[in-house]
Order: C-alpha cells, then sequence, then structure tokens
C-alpha cells in the first residue's frame, strides 16, 4: 500500500518549539482547528529559530499524508511571516485561560545551569496538581538572558522568571495556575 502525501498551507500563531537533544524538531502553532504540531524539514530546523517570538503569525506550507494509525503527519518546508487574518485574531486557544503554558528556554547555557532538572520538575508539579491537562510546557530558543539562566516563561500573563531552580518549580506552578490563597514563605526567583 503507498503513501499519499498531498500538500497543505496553514496560518497560524506561533507557540514554540518542540526538541529533541537540545534541537529544534518540530514547530507548534496554534490555528483555526487548534494547536498543530508540524515537523520541521531539516533545512529549516536552524534557519529561523532566534527569530521566532511567541505570538508571531506565520503561514506554512509543506507536505501532508496520514500514518499507518490514520493520524496526519505535517511536515513544514516553508514557513514565512504572515498577517493575521480576521478568522484567526478570534482563536479561541489563543484567549483561553485554561489553555496556559510554561515556555522554557532549551539553549545548551540554560540546559547546564538546571534547565533539564526544572522541567522534569515542572512535569512533576503538573501531575500532582492535575493540571497536566489546562497547563503545557514547551521549549523555545533563547530568551536572552544567559547567564541567568535558567529561564522560562509563565502564559499567558508573560511573568519571566530567571535562575529557576527545581525545588522552586511547585511554587511557581501554585503561584501561577494553583489556589490564589497559598501563602508562600520561601522567596521564589527573581520576576522581571
Amino acid at each position: 500500500m503507498s503513501k499519499k502525501v498531498t500538500t497543505f498551507n496553514i496560518e497560524g500563531r506561533f507557540l514554540g518549539f518542540e526538541f529533541e537533544d537540545h534541537k529544534p524538531k518540530k514547530l507548534i502553532v496554534a490555528t483555526s482547528q487548534g494547536e498543530q504540531t508540524i515537523k520541521l524539514a531539516k533545512a529549516l530546523r536552524y534557519s529561523f529559530q532566534l527569530r521566532l517570538i511567541p505570538g508571531d503569525w506565520l503561514q506554512i506550507s509543506g507536505e501532508q499524508e496520514f500514518d499507518s494509525k490514520g493520524k496526519l503527519k505535517l511536515k513544514a518546508e516553508q514557513v514565512i511571516p504572515s498577517t493575521v487574518s480576521q478568522e484567526l485574531a478570534i482563536l479561541p486557544v489563543l484567549t483561553d485561560k485554561n489553555k496556559a503554558s510554561i515556555l522554557v528556554c532549551q539553549k545548551s547555557s540554560c540546559m547546564k545551569r538546571g534547565g533539564k532538572e526544572a522541567c522534569q520538575a515542572m512535569q512533576t508539579a503538573l501531575k500532582i496538581r492535575g493540571l497536566s491537562e489546562q497547563v503545557s510546557i514547551k521549549g523555545t530558543g533563547c530568551l536572552k538572558d544567559c547567564k541567568a539562566g535558567p529561564n522560562i516563561v509563565m502564559m499567558p500573563d508573560k511573568k519571566r522568571y530567571t535562575k529557576v531552580q527545581a525545588s522552586q518549580i511547585l511554587a511557581l506552578i501554585d503561584k501561577h495556575f494553583g489556589e490564589k490563597e497559598l501563602d508562600i514563605t520561601e522567596p521564589l526567583v527573581k520576576a522581571h
């Protein structure tokens, strides 16, 4: 049975990258059909990484095919800046507070300073608090404060934290996504 490969062309808002071995592998984009994960062609993986900022509007074209389980697979061959269309300007996926995320710098400087441990602590803390479905962890490119890594940004309120340690993650998640009455006696990391 041969695979049928066709082309696609979508417009959406850049949310972040999925990384594999600290290298960008996939784009995460909010579209009118919901959040899409799109594999990057090898030629694209480094060409624009540092120029994309979460929230940028993109026009993405490439190849699509269904795998053996019937799941649609998208592979981006071209990614260009886009203007906001009326249809995408009112996406509930972009404004819904239930679709919160934590942006984590995946560059080697932040990873060496404890970013890997912080990511593992985030996954555990979200599970413990029952927030795995409401809050996602998204890898990003450089957040431009390498010496103060690891760097994270809590979305949608865009609160940035530097020098984040794994031991502080649960308190940060409670502060941003948990109950507001919590009394945090330990000082948190420096917020910008």
